[in-house]
């Protein structure tokens, strides 16, 4: 099995069938009392999380992990809400606190900023070590996306 196939079962809401292994997602905007439970396996590829039904290999649908806010809600459940619709929200159960704290780092190194902010921290750190900077043999080393303190205007 190639690791880039690779699925997860992790999405759905707050309260997993006992001895499923993975997570519980609520549909948006969902109070956790009227939450119906659906069963889904997840893929995180860069800074989409995939999910699909247990049965199909075509995802149905993606959440683009950009100005969203991951929170830890409860010992095995976390939510991923976005900033500009904060209103819509979605819970995942994991089956351990253990593997809700691995998705809630793994989603939050998902994003584009924090990949452009680990960028700029590690070109800085070798740019201290070596006095060259390392994007310069890309041809990218005078971008302004990738120097610090510096915003789209």
């Amino acid at each position: 099995e190639q690791k880039s196939d690779r699925r997860q079962s992790c999405l759905l809401p707050v309260v997993a069938p006992p001895g499923a292994d993975g997570a519980a997602l609520l549909p948006p905007s969902t109070p956790v009392f009227f939450a119906v439970l659906k069963k889904r396996l997840v893929k995180l590829v860069v800074n989409f999380l995939f999910y699909f039904r247990t049965d199909e290999a075509e995802p149905i649908g993606a959440l683009l992990l950009e100005h969203c806010r991951i929170t830890k809600e409860e010992e095995n459940v976390f939510s991923i809400s976005f900033i500009e619709e904060p209103e819509r929200k979605y819970c995942f159960e994991c089956d351990s606190e253990e593997q809700c704290q691995e998705w809630i780092e793994a989603l939050k190194r998902a994003s584009y900023e924090f990949m452009r902010r680990s960028l700029i921290f590690y070109r800085n750190e070798i740019q201290k070590i070596t006095g060259k900077d390392p994007l310069e043999q890309y041809g990218i080393s005078e971008e302004a996306r990738f120097q610090l303190g510096t915003r789209k205007q």
